[in-house]
């Protein structure tokens, strides 16, 4: 719950059909625009860093079997080869 007293204030622009439609659903469910928008951006949150992970998760599986070509079995292998990397392509710049 948000303490009002160290709440801030801000402001946004909609346009015009959307303002109505935000009311209509703020006047409908009994909420201030406030409590509104303050649901829908968690929600929103939550829904991103969900996608975020599921994406990076996608990204885990669908690499895996050229990552045991490369004798990557940790995530303290990914680290270590991109050090490596950036390293040799510092090398190579300089």
């Amino acid at each position: 719950m948000t303490d009002m007293r160290t709440a801030k204030t801000v402001s946004i622009t909609l346009p015009p059909d959307l303002l109505v439609k935000a009311q209509a659903i703020a006047e409908r469910e009994h909420r201030t625009m406030s409590e509104l928008f303050r649901e829908a951006l968690r929600r929103y949150m939550t829904t991103d860093t969900q996608a975020k992970l599921n994406s990076w998760e996608n990204l885990r599986q669908s690499m895996s079997g050229k990552a045991a070509e490369l004798g990557i079995s940790s995530d303290e292998d990914i680290e270590r080869l991109s050090d490596e990397f950036r390293a040799e392509k510092r090398y190579r710049t300089a």
